[in-house]
């Protein structure tokens, strides 16, 4: 039996998760986020204002379909393309617009026909990263050298009715705010500080992409130029 071990972190106590309960606008869609770290579950569970918890959680992956983009063969703008089609962008110009209806168009993967989705976590600061990318102010490369920044790691996310079936509550862990909720901030800040340095440096890489090179190249999953997502 594939069993794995997975924490929810929420400001409750979560022992049965709804299928399609969840925010509809999260990176992936409706689901259950997950994450396989327990200290990064509780960094997720708390406010400023409010303790939380890490709820611990068995998942029978057995005979389940899951979409890895860590694989080899999903790049960065698959995992863009589904966080177009879910999150909301601030489209600020006629190149971000056609930005989006491209990467749409080519590089969005069938993810809703999974049960469980493995993949990279745009919090706040990514996500802010990525829109900087859409409107043409960072290159693709510099995107992917964001990604690391945070060191988020994967987050696992539960879709379908039948996976979550086969989730079993095991118990909870409290997440002190006065702990966890300083380390969630410096996290965030120290990535916007480095990502803030990174982009004030000038683009020394001639083969740079920018958003409108990926249209003008008619860029396509398998070009050489556009970097893999690769989870730490």
């Amino acid at each position: 039996m594939a069993e794995i071990t997975l924490y929810h972190g929420s400001e409750n106590i979560i022992k049965k998760p709804l299928f399609n309960g969840g925010n509809p606008k999260n990176d992936y869609g409706c689901g259950f986020y997950c994450t396989e770290n327990i200290e990064l579950a509780k960094e997720w569970g708390c406010s400023e204002e409010k303790d939380g918890f890490a709820n611990e959680y068995k998942l029978d992956t057995a005979g389940l379909s899951v979409l890895n983009l860590s694989e080899s063969k999903y790049n960065i703008l698959n995992w863009l393309a589904i966080l177009l089609e879910n999150r909301t962008f601030n489209i600020a110009s006629d190149v971000a617009g056609a930005v989006k209806a491209y990467l749409l168009q080519n590089f969005l993967v069938p993810y809703q026909n999974y049960d469980i989705i493995r993949g990279y976590r745009a919090d706040d600061s990514y996500f802010s990263f990525a829109n900087a990318f859409l409107n043409n102010m960072i290159s693709l490369q510099k995107l992917n050298e964001a990604m690391y920044l945070g060191k988020l790691g994967e987050q696992i996310v539960i879709k379908s009715k039948n996976a979550f079936s086969r989730i079993k509550y095991v118990e909870s862990f409290s997440a002190g705010r006065s702990i966890y909720y300083p380390k969630k901030m410096n996290r965030d800040t120290g990535a916007r500080k480095t990502f803030l340095e990174m982009r004030s440096l000038s683009e020394k890489n001639k083969d740079a992409v920018f958003a409108m090179d990926i249209i003008r190249g008619e860029m396509q999953n398998d070009d050489p130029r556009i970097p893999a997502v690769l989870f730490s």
